[in-house]
């Protein structure tokens, strides 16, 4: 039991590694991520803002959100 932790535990190290060079290499590769995580963050935070809101908090009491929402799910279903 102990040699295959060991076994694991080494792998994941590698890996890591693996990883944590290829990104220290990478040139353009830095400038991708950054804009990938730029259009993440707008997906995640600034559209969720504007067209998502929070529904359930606005048409439900406080404290009743779970009996508006198995309300809806049951009135759906009919």
């Amino acid at each position: 039991m102990e040699i295959q932790r060991h076994r694991i535990s080494r792998f994941m190290h590698q890996v890591y590694h693996l990883y944590l060079d290829g990104f220290r290499s990478m040139t353009i590769g830095k400038t991708l991520w950054t804009v990938i995580l730029i259009k993440l963050f707008i997906i995640f935070a600034v559209l969720k803002l504007f067209f998502f809101p929070n529904y359930i908090h606005e048409q439900s009491q406080k404290g009743e959100e779970a009996s508006f929402v198995s309300s809806q799910i049951l009135n759906r279903a009919k």
